[in-house]
């Protein structure tokens, strides 16, 4: 009996220290990878026959595919802040891209357009804890790499959690350029003609690498796929030829509301940027595999709006979804948005419930086990559930732009709830209404024809940008419609002639933007 008791007791005592010298389960590395102005069909997997982009196809085929993804605006600080804070535009008022005029000032563009556009807020607020302060907080190291756009010097990446920057400063595009040598204090010329993109990727393979030992946050936030486009001759040579054995489309453009709007996806020097976003993703994704880490580590992947369709580069086509970049309709809010969580085996592969970029924040924190905090990203709600395979209830989506875009969008707010998108005008206060299931391309305004769910929408957003005291555009009493009408007659007239000649032209074998394509020629050795 006693030789009994003795062995319980070191079978016991072993146990113990076995229980006690067992390390707790590693939280998971997060890696989030944000493209800019990147359409949701911008990519091969999400129906593009044009670009390729199998190293991000390869993050939606091991990952889960949010069919309905949204960003948080139609444009690029607005959303970038709803990433970072959880909160919707009208809330944290950061409601256009920093640096855009306002007020009075909106005459200087001479458009002569009905209203002034709201003012906003130009620097993501001190009182918020952003998703990388949370995350510092829960144990991880954070790092950034690439665009920011959220504010001046006094409000870089490193005032708002981020332990290490390289790139991110106040300018929303890429200054120089996408070759060396660009314009960017943060981000120092190491070699004349070296990629852009490929070299952020670098400097967050290199950061994975050092701390492949601790639990990190990395953010990998590409200026590409935003203008100026640039690209390599080889890649623009290979895209080119791809476009021309296509056949080519007589013709590249419509009129859309208020400006021309790119049809076919063709445009050789996009393509060879995109691809160049995706040489430097598989870059990355690649150190994860060699290092080990890929089967704890979450990657995200979404833009912050749409394609660039009009205005700017006139980059790409979204169709079949309407509009791009700065518009109101899905081709300005719909993006690619994957989660790939290798750490929940029973994650279904396709999900159709409508998220956004505020969700991206709670649900982060969820999988990282670390405490949400509801009042922070409050309206923001984690995709845990859905990525294990359980329901969430509806709830409405709101997005409000009391501007206009340079693309051709007008002041506008959203709300989407179930299959049903309203979409409320500010110079007329009219409505569209759309049902997303059976007209995704918005090409029907049902409002006439649904007056009791059109009302409800139209009560419903009104009532919630009050309770959010979202700023508002205003009527511009300078307003002169014969000079508008002057305008817009300009456009059709002289500017879709010159888009057309455009287009033919970088698709010309003869086609050289100058002698060192952008100094992408100007390569030196390492």
């Amino acid at each position: 009996m006693r030789q009994f008791c003795l062995l319980s007791l070191l079978v016991l005592v072993i146990s113990c220290q076995e229980k006690a010298t067992t390390p707790e389960k590693k939280k998971p590395n997060v890696l989030f990878i944000l493209v800019d102005d990147l359409g949701l069909h911008d990519l091969s997997y999400t129906g593009s026959t044009f670009y390729e982009t199998p190293n991000v196809d390869r993050i939606a085929k091991e990952g889960v595919v949010f069919t309905q993804g949204y960003a948080g605006s139609r444009v690029c600080s607005p959303s970038r802040a709803t990433i970072m804070t959880g909160k919707f535009t009208a809330r944290h008022k950061i409601t256009d891209w920093i640096g855009a005029k306002y007020g009075e000032a909106w005459r200087e563009h001479k458009r002569h357009d009905k209203m002034l556009p709201a003012s906003y807020v130009h620097t993501l607020p001190q009182a918020d804890i952003t998703i990388a302060e949370a995350m510092k907080a829960g144990g991880y190291k954070t790092f950034f790499a690439g665009k920011w756009h959220l504010g001046d010097e006094s409000s870089y990446p490193e005032n708002h959690g981020f332990d290490i920057n390289i790139g991110g400063w106040d300018k929303g595009s890429p200054i120089g350029g996408y070759f060396s040598p660009w314009e960017n204090p943060k981000l120092k010329n190491e070699m004349d003609g070296e990629n852009l993109s490929m070299r952020l990727a670098k400097e967050t393979a290199s950061f994975i690498e050092k701390n492949k030992d601790t639990t990190f946050f990395a953010m990998l936030s590409f200026y590409a796929v935003h203008g100026p486009i640039q690209t390599t001759k080889e890649k623009w040579a290979k895209y080119q030829q791809k476009a021309v054995d296509a056949g080519l489309d007589k013709t590249g453009y419509i009129m859309e509301r208020n400006l021309p709007i790119r049809q076919v996806q063709d445009n050789p020097i996009y393509a060879g940027l995109v691809e160049q976003m995706d040489d430097a993703v598989g870059l990355v994704l690649k150190t994860l595999d060699a290092l080990g880490l890929d089967k704890n580590t979450i990657v995200v992947f979404t833009s912050d709006n749409g394609g660039v369709a009009s205005g700017d580069s006139f980059s790409t086509a979204n169709l079949p979804l309407r509009g791009g970049k700065g518009y109101q309709w899905e081709g300005g809010i719909r993006e690619p948005y994957f989660i790939k969580a290798p750490m929940l085996s029973n994650a279904t592969k396709s999900i159709n419930y409508p998220v956004t970029g505020a969700d991206l924040y709670p649900t982060l924190l969820d999988l990282s086990d670390i405490q949400l905090k509801p009042n922070q990203h409050i309206d923001g709600v984690s995709l845990k559930p859905l990525l294990e395979g359980n329901d969430l209830s509806e709830r409405p989506l709101y997005w409000h732009y009391p501007h206009y875009g340079n693309q051709g969008g007008d002041p506008s707010s959203i709300i989407r709830l179930g299959n049903w998108k309203l979409i409320h005008y500010w110079e007329d206060n009219l409505d569209e209404l759309y049902n997303l299931e059976t007209d995704p391309g918005e090409n029907n305004n049902i409002a006439q024809t649904n007056i009791e769910i059109t009302k409800a929408l139209n009560e419903n957003l009104l009532s919630w940008l009050k309770s959010v005291d979202a700023n508002m555009a205003s009527e511009d009493t300078e307003y002169n419609a014969a000079l508008d009408k002057q305008r817009h007659e300009n456009i059709i007239q002289n500017v879709m002639p010159k888009l057309e000649k455009q287009r033919l032209n970088v698709l010309s074998k003869d086609f050289k933007p100058n002698e060192n394509w952008w100094d992408s020629s100007n390569v030196t050795a390492d």
